[in-house]
């Protein structure tokens, strides 16, 4: 019987139709509460509990066991001359003399993890660590500076990709051995840097933007470990790690850093040229002039082809000449135009008697005035004339091109970008235009408009000379943005400073005012679908999968659920209203915890799971054959056996696939909970000898490539799916055949991921007769590293072509641990997942209530439905698996961040075809039993419209559904050759797919639509001779495991 936690706690939140209500007869049991030991050693004492997200709270000496109780950790710590012991996890200990700054104070109940030892008594949890103090002060040790002389603490980054995350390396008084976070602050303030950043504990380099795709330490602060040199009390970064630091912030990265007025007007600065500049664009408006040589300088031996060009003011609205050069009290003309030319310029300027400039261009509008003003001796020859205040003598080569003052650039825009004006920022500290850019040598209007045209947004602005932002105008206006004087826009591009890029505060702002970029449809009516309760669940489920006997499989992970659950629990759908019977309590041995599960093609649909969380559950191999019918519970359960049969190799977070000979790819994962990776592949059943082969790909790419997305593609090979990354592999050697483009991330980062921890979603779009054009693979949400800020598009591609190009296509939100699922009328629901962070326990924020149809038939970006919105959140360990009857049950979320509870509700979302009104089709099969290119009757078939010539046959392949991967997901739409008699009881024939790599060996459901409206399904297995070919049937051949056998699908078997 099912255990009776489910019912009392559970049946109580029911979610019908948008709301929530609860019985007054359900008296709720809360599990148990776990008490620390009240009797410890000496002065040790309970502390609280901290979360532990790696690197580790406690980061001493460690040890793990099936003995644990808090007692023996504190006891193990204490001998070791600890003064904090923390358990974890029920069988796990640590200690340590500090608290790692990542680790927090958490809730007490987020420590509901028993001792392995002690089931009273609190062992941490997932990602939690239950903390005793001796009462020791801890000695106080070195910290992170958090200020100095006004540059705050930025983070521990990793230096750059190919060069220098600060380009500029600085010399500080003292030297390297005089090393402290001030002195190297204080020489890049001196340089007038943005940044400044110590390294390896005596190195300082300075910077104004953190260059090649240097990002934020994966490990955190504790990345940045080594002493500086000239002050132990602080750290200097480590091997490859800086302590970076940024004038005049405090902490907050969401706000825009107010820099001196000496920062903000960077034509005045003193720039020494290293390297030949981008010439201006060619449409400002400019005055060439040839003036000839003047009396002025008719005393000066001018150099081979140089002139002078008269005496010039100042720029209107900053310098005419941009980059001074030493000057001082040996200035001449000879000097200073000398100096121009060793640094290839073709016009220099004297100014102020002292004053050198030298640049190729004239700018900001400077004018030709009266040879009179030129009236000051130059310093170094008093002889001379070198310009006066605000009045230059300028000399040249070749043309003279004086430009005019900078503007917004409103003109010469691409696309149908329109300038609207300067309007404020940052009101109440927020942006107008939600994504950044920091664009600190290119940023221009037009750089900045097609980087947001490109990813779907239809506002843009640029800001404070190098920011670029996209985003929305209905945000704009919610923030309370207001126009502003044009004047107070008046900050030179980064990327051309013949033009202005917003100011302090301030957006140059553009909209996109031609034909919409994306189209969302938002339906009010039953074509948005709708949320239903469906039933209270006894687990939290990790992994959901469909059987072929017509129910689902929930299998949870330990330690965070109801003390005296299973582990495993089968759904009845037929019994909904007897909750008892509706739940099969079935049993696993090992833990599940991000694991993978899949259908076997054998003539069964037997159901396999593999890998878990730690030690042997990382090698499980588990094994579920499913029996019984609807209302009917089965007797079997799941069979595994550690020392019989295992993986190669422990995997956590590993994905798993059917492959075209019948055999399952196992790919990827880490060897235990945050631990190393397992680059490697292996097949099941293991191959003579055992086989296993290593991917330096997954190692390069670890960690961002867990529960990687794997589909067989029709003309041979296995795509492969990873971080931001995608190969095609051979079938046989698991070589590269070819690599893919990088996946497109969000606007602002294309670093960002699609696999987890950065977790997104993906399937393979449908394929529809004679099965030849390439197949489109679709990758929604995600999110990145450093500042978690989830994605707001899918990118699709065809893998097959020979230049497979990503198209993006913006979602109407961002979204992270989100799931998809495909429906028979081939669309696909995309829905749960956050709105910020990545996947992990307490890692993410803004639960995404609402759903969203995504439709391949309708054209590129118009393709997005907003559909209804749920009241459950559905967070971290979320799923969605369609059901027989079309609709698509949603379960499952376990945040573990003290805000959203462990989510036992279970609802099903029902599609517009559900709700139509319109009666759904039926039919019979008596062949269940596919072969490649057979013909195939389906009798029986009523079609309520009367319209034989609307039916469609799709078939959607057996789905098991965690992490956003829907592992063996696959839609095909058939040939329907004829269908006759009458549409009470037509019989039409089908052509099954024509070859294995168009639809892999395994089972389908198969859904008979009357235009667009499915019926119920059944299930179908194609390609049985290949799964019998491989031996399938009789695999694993040990005595605890019950096997099939080989053959053909016995009758009765599928519902």
């Amino acid at each position: 019987m099912a255990p009776s936690i489910v019912q009392a706690a559970f049946s109580a939140l029911l979610l019908v139709h948008g709301s929530a209500w609860a019985s007054p007869e359900v008296s709720v049991i809360e599990k148990r509460a776990l008490v620390p030991p009240s009797t410890l050693p000496g002065k040790w004492k309970y502390y609280g509990c901290y979360s532990d997200p790696g690197p580790r709270t406690l980061s001493g000496s460690s040890f793990a066991g099936t003995t644990m109780t808090d007692e023996s950790c504190v006891a193990y710590c204490a001998n070791l001359g600890y003064i904090y012991a923390g358990t974890e996890y029920s069988q796990e200990c640590y200690c340590g003399n500090t608290i790692a700054t990542t680790g927090a104070v958490a809730a007490v109940r987020d420590c509901s993890s028993s001792c392995a030892a002690n089931a009273t008594q609190p062992c941490g949890g997932s990602n939690r660590i239950s903390v005793f103090w001796s009462g020791t002060a801890p000695t106080a040790g070195p910290t992170t500076n958090q200020e100095a002389l006004g540059y705050g603490f930025y983070g521990c980054y990793t230096e750059g990709i190919n060069g220098r995350a600060l380009a500029t390396g600085t010399d500080v008084v003292g030297g390297a051995a005089s090393m402290s976070v001030q002195a190297c602050v204080t020489a890049c303030s001196s340089g007038d840097f943005t940044f400044a950043g110590v390294e390896y504990a005596q190195e300082c380099y300075c910077g104004n933007a953190i260059s090649n795709q240097a990002i934020l330490a994966p490990e955190g602060v504790s990345g940045c470990n080594m002493l500086c040199a000239g002050n132990s009390s602080e750290y200097c970064g480590a091997g490859n790690r800086l302590d970076i630091y940024r004038l005049g912030y405090s902490g907050s990265s969401s706000t825009i850093t107010v820099r001196s007025s000496t920062k903000a007007t960077t034509t005045t600065s003193v720039t020494l040229r290293t390297a030949t500049t981008t010439k201006p664009s060619s449409i400002i408006k400019i005055i060439s002039t040839t003036t000839s040589a003047t009396s002025a300088a008719s005393t000066v031996d001018l150099p081979n082809g140089w002139k002078y060009a008269g005496c010039y003011t100042e720029g209107a609205n900053g310098r005419a000449l941009t980059n001074q050069q030493p000057g001082g009290n040996t200035n001449t003309i000879e000097s200073c135009i000398a100096t121009c030319i060793g640094l290839s310029y073709s016009v220099a300027g004297l100014e102020y008697s002292s004053q050198c400039f030298c640049d190729d261009y004239v700018y900001n509008g400077a004018a030709l005035t009266s040879k009179s003003n030129c009236n000051m001796p130059c310093a170094g020859n008093s002889s001379e004339m070198c310009g006066a205040g605000d009045i230059l003598s300028i000399y040249y080569t070749g043309t003279l091109t004086v430009y005019q003052p900078p503007t917004a650039q409103k003109t010469g825009l691409p696309g149908s970008w329109t300038y609207q004006g300067c309007y404020i920022d940052n009101v109440n500290d927020n942006h107008a235009l939600f994504w950044q850019n920091i664009l600190t040598n290119n940023n221009t209007a037009t750089s900045c408009l097609n980087l947001c045209a490109e990813y779907g947004y239809m506002a843009a602005g640029v800001e404070y000379g190098d920011e670029c932002y996209c985003g929305d105008s209905s945000a704009l206006i919610a923030s309370g943005s207001t126009k502003a004087a044009e004047t107070d826009c008046q900050v030179p591009c980064s990327g051309d400073n013949n033009y202005y890029c917003g100011g302090e505060s301030r957006l140059s702002l553009y909209y996109w005012t031609g034909t919409p970029l994306y189209v969302w449809h938002k339906p009010t009516d039953y074509t948005a679908g709708s949320y239903t309760f469906l039933i209270g669940g006894v687990v939290v489920p990790l992994v959901t999968t469909t059987g072929i006997n017509g129910k689902v499989t929930f299998m949870e992970k330990f330690g965070t659920g109801a003390p005296n659950t299973t582990g495993a629990y089968e759904l009845d759908l037929a019994q909904l209203s007897n909750f008892t019977g509706a739940w099969r309590p079935m049993h696993v041995k090992s833990d599940i915890f991000c694991s993978a599960s899949i259908t076997l093609p054998d003539k069964v649909g037997r159901q396999l799971n593999i890998g878990g969380w730690a030690g042997a559950s990382t090698y499980g191999v588990r094994i579920y054959w499913p029996d019984g019918t609807p209302g009917v519970w089965g007797v079997n359960d799941w069979q595994e056996n550690y020392q019989e049969l295992a993986l190669l190799e422990g995997r956590w977070y590993p994905s798993a696939m059917v492959m075209t000979n019948g055999s399952v790819l196992v790919i990827g994962g880490e060897v235990g909970s945050n631990s190393a990776p397992s680059p490697s592949c292996e097949i099941l059943p293991r191959p003579a000898g055992g086989y296993s082969k290593y991917l330096e790909w997954l190692e390069r790419t670890d960690p961002n490539n867990l529960y990687p997305y794997l589909f067989v593609l029709p003309s041979g090979g296995i795509l492969v799916i990873y971080y931001n990354e995608a190969r095609i592999l051979d079938e046989s050697t698991f070589d590269t055949n070819r690599t893919l483009p990088n996946l497109p991330g969000s606007v602002n980062n294309y670093l960002a991921g699609r696999t987890y921890p950065l977790e997104g979603t993906a399937v393979l779009l449908p394929q529809y007769p004679p099965y030849t054009n390439p197949v489109t693979v679709l990758v929604c949400g995600g999110s990145a590293n450093g500042n978690a800020e989830a994605i707001d598009n899918c990118v699709s591609t065809q893998p097959e072509v020979a230049k497979p190009v990503w198209t993006i296509e913006r979602m109407p939100s961002q979204r992270v641990m989100s799931c998809m699922c495909a429906l028979p009328d081939g669309t696909y629901l995309i829905l749960n997942g956050a709105t910020a962070g990545v996947a992990g326990f307490g890692l993410a924020t803004g639960p995404n209530l609402g759903a969203v149809l995504y439709d391949p038939s309708r054209p590129v970006n118009q393709r997005m439905t907003i559909m209804a919105n749920t009241i459950v959140a559905r967070l971290y360990h979320s799923e969605a698996m369609l059901l027989q009857d079309g609709r698509v049950l949603v379960s499952g979320s376990d945040p573990e961040d003290g805000v959203h509870p462990e989510e036992y509700r279970v609802e099903v979302f029902s599609p517009p075809y559900t709700l139509n009104g319109k009666t759904p089709p039926s039919f019979t099969i008596s062949n269940k039993d596919w072969a490649y290119g057979a013909t195939i009757t389906l009798s029986n078939i009523k079609i309520p419209s009367g319209n034989l010539t609307a039916v469609r046959v799709s078939m959607v392949a057996a789905v098991s559904s965690t992490h956003g991967n829907s592992m063996g997901q696959r839609t095909l739409f058939l040939t329907v050759n004829s269908c006759t008699g009458p549409a009470t009881g037509a019989t039409c024939t089908v052509t099954a797919p024509p070859k294995v790599h168009v639809a892999p060996p395994g089972w389908y459901q198969i859904f008979v639509l009357d235009g667009p409206t499915p019926g119920d399904s059944h299930w179908v297995r194609i390609g049985g001779s290949i799964a019998d070919a491989a031996g399938l049937g009789n695999w694993p051949a040990f005595p605890d495991f019950t096997t099939p056998g080989l053959g053909p699908v016995e009758a009765g078997t599928g519902n």
